[in-house]
């Protein structure tokens, strides 16, 4: 594969791994019900993100660093709304 077709590959999946966040972003949103949402969960998860941020841009990776930089703000989005609403 050439370099150029990596990056299309990398991306792709990017794409795909960030907005799975959308649904329970939107729904979070829309009802405010975060009982289901497990606050332990997001957090770790919102911290393995930021590692995998750091590192890609350590790498200057743009398709991870773009992946992880939307999906630590939905992810963090969804804990300051399950943090406000309980």
């Amino acid at each position: 594969m050439s370099p150029a077709a990596i990056e299309l590959l990398g991306f792709a999946a990017a794409t795909l791994t960030s907005l799975c966040w959308l649904p329970q972003f939107w729904r979070t949103i829309r009802t405010r019900d975060t009982r289901a949402i497990s606050l332990w969960t997001q957090g770790l998860f919102a911290a393995g993100t930021a590692l995998w941020l750091s590192y890609g841009v350590q790498i200057l990776s743009w398709p991870v660093i773009a992946a992880n930089a939307l999906t630590l703000l939905l992810v963090l989005a969804i804990i300051a709304m399950k943090l406000r609403f309980g």
